[in-house]
């Protein structure tokens, strides 16, 4: 009877109990982390922290919220927990930029938009790639056709028997003889015209040449001086875009700047109001 009373007796449960993380952050905790790490960013030209800005970072917090041990944070601590604030951001973003994202409603979101925003569309930016330029269409020109040579069609030539027969030759002999010198004249002249017109032609065709190439040179010359100049102002334009930009981020550095020493002035206040109310307290926000 002992050993089944023993066996029937619930085992004693030795478990710990789960521990509670010292690190967790509050909202106004993460608050003022998130207003101390931005100035911190926005001097530093929105570049990375040393350790001894996380430092500086840290001693912010400390002085409105690192009233206990527990609540006391490091310099590690607070780049851990930028560095999740960022994640959330970007997810944060993602699911606005969506077609048919609804507006964030996390509270620090609209910050950290001013903060690493510009920065996360800087890097998704690509560049627009150059225009080629089209090159000029060569027409070859099309060959001249030859021109015939026109010849004159010669009296046929009777035969001797039928000449002597009707005394024809002997009558028209001075006329035959006038008339083959004449024809003979006339060959050769048109001759030398056809070799003085195949001469034009290949002369006016030569010029043709000579006026399409020196057509080409002037388009090709104008096409460079043309891309001489839109270089000129593509290099105009982006320089006015890199002063407007720079001028852009100088102003927002400033207004944010300003800002951020505006609320933490304002904390500094509402903490020593606070702290003037609750003197005696015990408490860890004390």
């Amino acid at each position: 009877m002992g050993d089944m009373r023993e066996s029937l007796t619930p085992p004693v449960n030795h478990s710990r109990p789960m521990p509670v993380r010292e690190d967790c952050w509050t909202e106004e905790a993460t608050s003022t982390l998130v207003d101390a790490w931005g100035r911190r960013y926005i001097q530093l030209n929105r570049g990375n922290l040393r350790q001894k800005d996380w430092q500086d970072v840290a001693d912010a917090v400390n002085a409105l919220h690192g009233h206990t041990k527990k609540t006391h944070r490091t310099d590690v601590q607070c780049k851990n927990r930028i560095d999740t604030i960022k994640k959330k951001y970007k997810i944060e973003k993602n699911r606005v930029s969506s077609p048919g994202g609804a507006p964030s409603t996390w509270p620090f979101f609209d910050r950290l938009d001013v903060l690493i925003g510009p920065a996360l569309s800087a890097k998704k930016a690509s560049p627009s790639p150059p225009v080629p330029l089209s090159l000029p269409y060569h027409k070859t020109p099309s060959p001249v056709p030859a021109v015939p040579v026109t010849t004159l069609a010669l009296p046929q030539k009777r035969s001797a028997a039928a000449l002597l027969e009707d005394g024809f030759f002997m009558r028209n002999y001075s006329a035959m003889a006038a008339a083959a010198a004449a024809a003979e004249a006339d060959e050769d002249e048109d001759d030398d015209e056809g070799e003085e017109d195949e001469v034009e032609e290949r002369g006016s065709e030569v010029e043709e040449e000579e006026r399409e190439k020196e057509g080409v040179r002037s388009l090709a010359k104008a096409i460079e001086r043309f891309g001489e100049v839109y270089e000129r102002m593509e290099r105009e334009k982006l320089r006015q875009m890199v002063d407007l930009e720079k001028q852009r981020m100088q102003f927002t550095k400033d207004l944010e700047v300003q800002r951020m020493h505006m609320f933490m002035d304002t904390q500094v206040q509402l903490g020593r109001i606070k702290r003037g109310k609750r003197p005696g307290s015990n408490d860890m926000y004390s």
